[in-house]
């Protein structure tokens, strides 16, 4: 066989074989990773542990996680609640925390522009999945803070820090465990906007404008409800919920954007916070149901639930002046 003929006989074979994987096939790029490979990207902490949000700036060396291997552990349905489908969002081993002959604990960091957390996946003592937990969360377009910690007994603890329309400085504190059925409990609560309720309750979206179909305050009373504003587009409304139940020990408020599925329907989620509520309308009241946990925004004993009527806005009448009287 000549020279040319060996190297068309060469780039025949090429075509047909092994020669395709070097241009990148997705499944040799995508490969598994072992669990134990991925837990061994995680540093082991000791305990006590505390995180604060201006901790999320600094990225661990050496720790970088792709979200093609985290979706390879936790289901599909929760990474898109928490990070959504932004491509760029990166991943960061933080630390491991094992409990002998009992479940793993590690805590997984995430960057996406303006938005940062510290979030601990529970595994259990055969490495499978269980459930998920926001610890520390940062966008720059918000106020709040947190401030969370980890205890020796594997109790955690994580403190929202924000501010009212008046400056006012609030707290809540919330203590989680997790239990046998594996899932993050709710175990405690502590707030002082509590407190607050007893006062006047500030509306921080009272002024905005009231243009869409379903815009108004839906009221129960004076201290239980729900005002809707419009939104970005007619697919989009804001909205604050505020309630206090159980004579006022139980109280929860919301404030964010939630999007229309249907005509009708209207739900609320945001990457990094759990929860999700949904509102439904009518011409004369809305319902409104707690889909997921939103225990950051609530007391242990009471849920974001229950129908309010649409409150009719009385149109000031003007002031006839009377006719001054010629001299």
């Amino acid at each position: 066989m000549g020279p040319l003929k060996k190297i068309l006989f060469f780039a025949f074979i090429c075509s047909f074989s092994f020669c395709k994987h070097k241009t990148g096939n997705t499944a040799e790029k995508d490969k598994p990773v072992d669990i134990k490979e991925f837990m061994g990207v995680f540093p082991v902490w000791k305990l006590p542990a505390a995180f604060r949000d201006s901790s999320l700036s600094k990225k661990p060396k050496d720790s970088a996680i792709s979200s093609a291997e985290l979706k390879q552990f936790i289901p599909d349905s929760l990474y898109h609640k928490y990070w959504g489908k932004n491509p760029k969002t990166r991943f960061y081993g933080s630390g491991k925390v094992q409990v002998k002959k009992a479940e793993i604990y590690l805590f997984l960091k995430s960057a996406d522009g303006n938005r940062k957390g510290l979030y601990v996946l529970a595994f259990d003592h055969d490495e499978h999945f269980k459930a998920i937990l926001t610890l520390v969360y940062r966008d720059e377009d918000s106020d709040v803070q947190y401030a969370s910690s980890m205890d020796t007994k594997y109790t955690f603890t994580v403190n929202r820090l924000f501010k009212n329309t008046k400056g006012q400085n609030y707290y809540k504190k919330s203590v989680y465990i997790f239990n046998e059925e594996g899932a993050f409990t709710l175990i405690m609560t502590e707030s002082n906007e509590q407190k607050a309720g007893l006062a006047q309750i500030f509306n921080p979206i009272d002024s905005l404008s009231r243009k869409h179909k379903y815009t108004g305050d839906y009221v129960q009373d004076k201290r239980n409800f729900i005002s809707v504003r419009d939104g970005r587009n007619n697919t989009v409304i804001r909205f604050f919920v505020h309630f206090e139940k159980e004579k006022g020990t139980c109280v929860g408020e919301l404030k964010g954007e939630a999007r229309f599925i249907s005509p009708t329907v209207a739900r609320y989620s945001s990457n990094g916070d759990p929860c999700s509520v949904q509102f439904t309308f009518t011409d004369k009241n809305i319902r409104m149901k707690e889909l997921e946990g939103c225990g950051n925004h609530r007391g242990i004993r009471c849920y974001f639930e229950g129908s309010y009527e649409k409150h009719k806005t009385v149109k000031e009448k003007p002031v006839k002046q009377k006719p001054k009287h010629k001299s």
